[in-house]
């Protein structure tokens, strides 16, 4: 089982889980664990061969995964928790993992909240996917993830962002890293699909102004996504909203989630 941390809330029955993005862990999030605990039950989860779930038996053999089997690893913590729904809180490579979540389990869903949405690859990121997948075996996967953090988190103002991402990266073994890397193969097709279905999940994007290589596509999703999606842009803010500005995304989020309550 994913490696994971609860806090209780006396009083409270929601709970709300947070999904980290390729590379990271649960660490991420804690700009938020203080906030949110004050409000809600807080489940966090460090994704297969992240974090403390590196030492996972089960995924140590498999040659290949699947954002269902990932999806699927999450909804075995659930389980073994008891928690019969709550609120996704998902960052970057990890808002696919909750679409992915929703489209198969959408009863154990309250919300989703996609903070640094990935909903659409545009040209820049489909280039270094092609490029790193040829290359992917050539060089070190730390280099190789570096230029990554560097291509979508490129400014000076991203760098606290930036640095947290690739000192998680340097806890990944190289085999786990590729085995992530490869599921960008099946990537194109699936977002495709997420593109054009809108679930009846109650659904926010939480994006930087400052997101250059992600955000244009979130802000023309959101004009055919009308019924159960909103969109906040935050401004002076990149790729990992969670991270540079963490109080304005706590309070929208927090803000959000106590009003689809009533």
């Amino acid at each position: 089982m994913l490696a994971y941390t609860t806090y209780t809330h006396p009083t409270s029955s929601e709970w709300v889980t947070f999904v980290h993005g390729a590379g990271g862990s649960s660490t991420i999030w804690f700009k938020q664990i203080r906030e949110f605990s004050k409000h809600f039950n807080v489940l966090l989860l460090d994704l297969r061969g992240h974090g403390r779930s590196k030492k996972n038996i089960k995924t140590l053999f498999e040659k290949r995964y699947t954002f269902k089997s990932v999806a699927k690893d999450v909804i075995d913590v659930l389980d073994h928790l008891k928690i019969d729904k709550t609120h996704f809180v998902g960052m970057s490579l990890g808002t696919i993992v909750i679409r992915q979540l929703a489209e198969d389990y959408s009863n154990r869903f309250n919300s989703m909240i996609m903070g640094g949405a990935i909903m659409k690859m545009n040209y820049q990121s489909r280039f270094l996917m092609t490029v790193g997948n040829l290359f992917k075996h050539m060089i070190p996967y730390l280099l190789l993830y570096r230029i990554f953090a560097f291509a979508i988190m490129p400014r000076s103002a991203h760098k606290e962002s930036r640095n947290l991402f690739i000192n998680e990266a340097k806890k990944l073994y190289q085999k786990e890293f590729l085995k992530w890397f490869k599921l960008t193969a099946d990537i194109n097709p699936l977002l495709k699909w997420f593109r054009e279905v809108e679930l009846n999940i109650p659904t926010l994007y939480v994006m930087g102004s400052e997101d250059h290589m992600f955000l244009p596509s979130i802000q023309k999703l959101i004009k055919t996504h009308k019924k159960h999606s909103e969109l906040i842009v935050i401004e002076d803010c990149g790729h990992v909203v969670n991270v540079d500005q963490p109080q304005v995304f706590n309070d929208k989020v927090i803000e959000y989630i106590n009003r689809i309550k009533i």
